[in-house]
């Protein structure tokens, strides 16, 4: 079908929790939200009533009603959803993972690939204005060379719905390093400008998720239901150039939660904390030589508004955007697979 004017008709596949923020930062975008689908009769109705529009549970009934779809189901349905879209004629944006396996991931971008349609995938930090700005020291040189990242995406407790398809491997595919590594690693990767990686190591855990004494005061999880994922993950990457990069994300931890993203350069660092502080540090000689260090604060953000404006705009003026692309996704997915392989092996493989 593809956009027909400058404000292309949107609809929500999945009308859960994701789906549901999603739909309320269009109404902030004052984006055309016309409907939504779900396969669950109540989550339609809820739907249908809270916002205004249609729902259906057939989805070439909702191609036909739309221009642009965006994707926020459990994983494993990303690629039904996704590739009939695109075959549709219209837009897609799938948040993230692109799938929950590395071959549906490959099948997503090879339809992207075969479609004159947009297609790009739900990596929101990128758009929150302190990793901009991270990403615009990288590209003016202030860290020279990268050479290390340390990245952190650890929570004290959450897991998220215990229980539910977030637990069961069959549908996300796996746990935190699924859910929040995903984040981490692209976020990285794209201020390093998609470097080359070469070798990946790293080690999955299932600690807390399986015990029946796992204490969550704020409710993030069941006491019931299928956990057959990891809980936590510590990964390496070494780079072609041998830029090192270190992961450590965990659903559920005995340490303090953080969201942060230290980066060394020959030439300056930075310690991106996504709870809204970016400290920058480098040294100079000018009259004296002293080290600086920079603190810059941000308001608060709503950085899936941010993305969502982006690929609006793409749809609109009908330009395939470089940023967030299926192919970025798919790169991601594979080193996903690769840190499960290399956890399951016991040792380092070659990417």
């Amino acid at each position: 079908m593809g956009a027909t004017s400058t404000t292309p008709r949107v609809g929500i596949v999945g009308l859960g929790g994701i789906g549901t923020h999603h739909a309320n930062c269009l109404l902030d975008n004052d984006a055309n939200l016309v409907a939504g689908l779900d396969v669950d009769a109540q989550a339609r109705q809820r739907f249908a009533e809270e916002y205004d529009v249609d729902t259906y549970a057939d989805a070439e009934e909702l191609y036909e009603a739309v221009d642009a779809v965006i994707v926020t189901t459990p994983n494993a349905f990303h690629e039904e959803y996704t590739v009939a879209a695109l075959e549709a004629g219209c837009a897609v944006l799938v948040e993230k993972p692109l799938a929950h396996t590395l071959d549906s991931a490959e099948r997503i971008a090879a339809a992207a690939r075969d479609s004159p349609e947009i297609c790009m995938i739900g990596f929101h930090n990128r758009y929150d204005p302190l990793a901009e700005a991270v990403a615009s020291y990288a590209e003016e040189g202030f860290f020279g060379e990268i050479q290390h990242v340390d990245a952190t995406y650890v929570r004290r407790r959450g897991i998220p719905g215990q229980g539910t398809w977030f637990t069961d491997a069959d549908v996300a595919g796996g746990g935190a390093l699924i859910d929040l590594g995903v984040h981490a690693i692209d976020l990285v990767l794209s201020i390093m400008d998609f470097p080359e990686i070469e070798e990946v190591s790293g080690v999955t855990r299932s600690t807390f998720g399986p015990r029946d004494d796992y204490v969550d005061v704020d409710s993030w999880g069941v006491e019931e239901g299928e956990f057959d994922v990891d809980d936590s993950v510590i990964s390496q990457f070494r780079t072609a150039d041998d830029a090192t990069i270190s992961l450590d994300v965990a659903w559920a931890s005995n340490r303090e939660k953080e969201k942060s993203f230290l980066f060394r350069g020959t030439e300056g660092g930075a310690k991106l904390d996504l709870d809204g502080e970016l400290t920058l540090y480098d040294s100079s000689g000018s009259g004296v030589d002293h080290h600086r260090t920079t603190t810059i604060d941000a308001e608060e953000y709503d950085a899936h508004a941010a993305e969502q404006q982006a690929f609006l705009d793409a749809v609109a003026a009908d330009e395939h955007p470089d940023r967030n692309t299926v192919e970025q996704g798919l790169y991601v997915q594979r080193l996903i697979e690769s840190i499960y392989q290399s956890s399951a092996d016991g040792s380092a493989v070659e990417f």
